[in-house]
């Protein structure tokens, strides 16, 4: 088996890994360390949660000097990734002078210019790094290492001019390090344009197939809700997280599972990256165990003990619903992903079985106790008026007709 010593790391800092209880490498680890350390391009294909950051953070932390400038700019897709990541440089880093500045929107621009004086590193979202740039707060000129992480969501959130921008405002003569869960023609052409040479590297899955149960449930609209609740209290569990894909949504479930005797907090764009990060800290700690989220709140965030993921309203295809099931059964540990299907979601069930890799058995509808929903007159929400019931018509697609069987979905073939 391959240690952190095997991959020419400086004892400084294979200690500090030591001090951090990181003792093995991950595949993308193994892989990527050496490459980065000799200064060579990289293409990593790999998903959240395997490591990345510590893959191309290695190379960084060994080859960088503090005092000569800003010398490595980080991109990432969301504030939480971009703060997830420059919080694992600083602990990578602790043994040097390096500073790592933070960058992304939703907070003052003051606190950041401070940082970004100080910094060797910038992590940031590109909208933000943009901002600075425009504003003159820092310049690309002193670049030698730039790392694109989770391309293909920032492509997928539409950065790619921003991305392309900043690109081209760095030094050619550099090192680029590109990680992306797949490989796009978007993304191949980002490599063939700006990369040098790009050493290829990808990393197997930390999901285990054998060990994740994926199941749905064929759920009238109006029991939809009801059989969440059921399964929440009945299903032995750690941590839960549910995906909307609403804000609206989100937090409509969160406030009724917590009306219905369930710990659960909502997380989105909608909220303040203050209260979005008090909301993960809570979570984290175990005093509430459901998470319900959107798509782009959940990017980038890699929580560990997660065994059940809910797919409350279904992805728009299979891609988006592969990354929500590799949330759970990863290193080993047994994972459920389960899928409420409505007459609502027929249209997106389509299209994520269209995809037939994908193990989804149907699991019947117990019976339920139907819980009547009404939205209370709260500051959390805003209008006026009495309470009134919820109004199901959200989500994607139109109803097809209901489905009594797997069978009868077809796989999305030749529909």
């Amino acid at each position: 088996m391959v240690s952190f010593s095997d991959l020419g790391l400086s004892e400084a800092f294979l200690r500090t890994l030591s001090q951090l209880h990181i003792h093995e490498p991950t595949d993308i680890q193994e892989k990527t360390i050496p490459l980065g350390l000799a200064g060579k391009d990289v293409i990593g294909c790999s998903a959240t949660g395997s490591g990345k950051t510590l893959a191309f953070g290695a190379g960084l932390i060994e080859n960088l000097r503090h005092g000569e400038g800003i010398q490595s700019l980080i991109l990432a897709p969301t504030r939480e990734l971009a703060e997830q990541v420059g919080v694992s440089l600083q602990k990578f880093a602790r043994h040097t002078k390096l500073h790592t500045a933070i960058i992304y929107g939703g907070v003052g621009m003051a606190p950041q210019i401070d940082a970004l004086e100080r910094a060797d590193i910038v992590v940031g979202t590109p909208g933000r790094i943009l901002d600075h740039l425009e504003r003159g707060s820092f310049r690309l000129s002193k670049i030698k290492v730039l790392i694109l992480d989770e391309a293909d969501r920032m492509l997928d959130m539409g950065f790619i001019e921003d991305v392309t921008h900043i690109i081209e405002a760095c030094p050619r003569d550099r090192q680029t390090l590109l990680f992306s869960a797949t490989i796009s023609p978007d993304i191949a052409h980002i490599a063939q344009r700006y990369m040098k040479s790009p050493s290829e590297v990808s990393a197997g899955e930390r999901v285990d197939p054998s060990k994740l149960v994926q199941t749905f449930y064929d759920v009238p609209k109006h029991l939809k809700f009801s059989l969440l609740v059921h399964l929440l209290k009945q299903e032995k569990r750690g941590l839960v997280m549910v995906f909307c894909n609403t804000r609206h949504n989100a937090d409509f479930v969160a406030t009724h599972l917590k009306a219905n005797g369930v710990q659960a907090l909502a997380i989105h764009g909608g909220l303040t990256q203050s209260r979005r990060n008090r909301i993960m800290e809570i979570f984290r700690t175990n005093e509430f165990y459901v998470l319900v989220c959107t798509d782009v709140a959940a990017r980038g965030l890699d929580i560990k003990g997660v065994s059940h993921v809910y797919n409350y309203d279904l992805p728009p295809n299979s891609k988006e619903y592969i990354h929500r099931i590799g949330r759970t059964a990863r290193a080993g540990s047994e994972g459920k992903a389960l899928s409420l299907v409505s007459d609502r979601d027929y249209d997106n069930f389509r299209m994520v079985l269209r995809d037939d890799t994908l193990k989804i058995e149907q699991t019947p509808v117990p019976e339920l106790e139907p819980i009547q929903l009404r939205i209370e007159r709260r500051s959390s929400f805003r209008g006026g008026g009495r309470g009134r019931p919820f109004d199901s018509r959200r989500g994607s697609g139109r109803s097809s007709g209901r489905y009594g069987s797997r069978g009868s979905f077809g796989r999305g073939r030749g529909r």
